[in-house]
C-alpha cells in the first residue's frame, strides 16, 4: 500500500466514531443489567391479593415491591392556586425572576435567576386500584417527599415580561441591573392519576398497608404513570443507546472503509504510472 499517510483529522474521526460507539454499547448494556432488575421487582395493585400476600409474610411486609394505583387523598386535597377545578395531593410553586446583570470584566449582560421562591405542599394520600370507584383496600404513601423519580405534572405557567418605563430604565442603567421575566409555575400530582411507587410494603393493624422507604438502601421511587409505561420508558432508553451505538460503528466501519479504498486507488495508480 501506499505510504502516504493518514491525515490527524481522518484518523480522529474514524477512533472518535469507534470510540463513541464503544460507550454508546457499555451504556446501552448497562441498561439492559438494569431493565432485567427491574424485570424482577414483583408488581401488585392494591387488592385483598395483596393484603393475602403481606400477611403470608413472617414479618408482614415486602421488602421491594412495585404498587401500581390511583392517587386518592385521606381528607381533602390541595386546590391549585392558579387552576380552577384542579385538586391535587403535592404542590409545587415556583416564583422565579430572570435579571440582566452587567459584568464589567467581559463588558457583556449575563442573565441571572434571582429571587427564586419555592413553596411544596403534600396532604396524605394512598393507592387504590385502577378502575373502582369504592375500594375497600389502600395503600397508604408514607414520606412522598422523600421520594425520587419524576412524578409532578405542570398544570400551570406563566411568563410576564418586564415593563420598561422611562424612569425606571435610567434607575437600572445606572444600577445595571435589569429585570426580564417573572416566571410563575405550578406543579401537582393530581387527584385520579395513575402512579406507580417502588419501595417497601407493610403491613399494620392487620389491615393498613403502607408504602415507605425501604430499609435495604434501595431507591423509594414515585412514577407518574403505571408499570408497563415504566418500563418501557426504560426500554426506549436501552433502544436509544443501542441504535447510536450502531451508528457511530457503522459511521466509524465505513470511514476506515473509504480510508482503505483510497489508499488502495492510490497504490493502484501509482503502479499503472510506473
Amino acid at each position: 500500500m501506499s505510504d502516504e499517510p493518514v491525515s490527524p483529522l481522518t484518523a480522529i474521526c474514524v477512533g472518535s466514531a469507534f470510540a463513541f460507539s464503544g460507550l454508546f454499547y457499555h451504556l446501552y448494556r448497562q441498561k439492559k443489567q438494569e431493565i432485567k432488575k427491574l424485570h424482577e421487582i414483583p408488581t401488585f395493585q392494591p387488592n385483598e391479593e395483596l393484603v393475602k400476600i403481606v400477611k403470608a409474610t413472617p414479618y408482614k411486609n415486602l421488602q421491594y415491591v412495585a404498587i401500581e394505583g390511583v392517587v386518592q387523598p385521606e381528607g381533602n386535597p390541595l386546590a391549585s392556586q392558579y387552576v380552577p377545578r384542579c385538586f391535587g395531593v403535592i404542590q409545587k410553586i415556583v416564583v422565579s425572576e430572570r435579571w440582566k446583570v452587567w459584568n464589567p470584566l467581559t463588558r457583556v449582560w449575563n442573565v441571572r435567576n434571582m429571587n427564586k421562591k419555592e413553596t411544596n405542599n403534600s396532604v396524605p394520600f394512598s393507592l387504590v386500584a385502577p378502575g373502582t370507584f369504592i375500594s375497600a383496600v389502600s395503600v397508604k404513601v408514607q414520606s412522598p417527599m422523600e421520594a425520587g423519580g419524576s412524578y409532578l405534572e405542570q398544570v400551570y405557567q406563566r411568563v410576564r415580561h418586564a415593563k420598561k418605563e422611562l424612569v425606571h430604565f435610567v434607575v437600572q442603567e445606572l444600577s445595571r441591573e435589569k429585570p426580564m421575566v417573572l416566571e410563575e409555575r405550578e406543579e401537582l400530582l393530581r387527584v385520579g392519576t395513575v402512579l406507580t411507587g417502588f419501595g417497601q410494603v407493610v403491613l399494620e393493624h392487620d389491615h393498613l398497608l403502607i408504602l415507605q422507604p425501604p430499609h435495604d438502601g434501595r431507591p423509594y421511587l414515585l412514577f407518574l404513570g403505571d408499570h408497563r409505561s415504566f418500563m418501557q420508558m426504560h426500554h426506549n432508553s436501552a433502544n436509544m443507546w443501542k441504535l447510536l451505538s450502531a451508528f457511530f460503528g457503522i459511521t466509524g466501519a465505513a470511514l476506515l472503509a473509504w480510508v482503505i479504498y483510497r489508499r488502495y486507488n492510490t497504490k493502484e495508480e501509482t503502479r499503472n504510472t510506473d
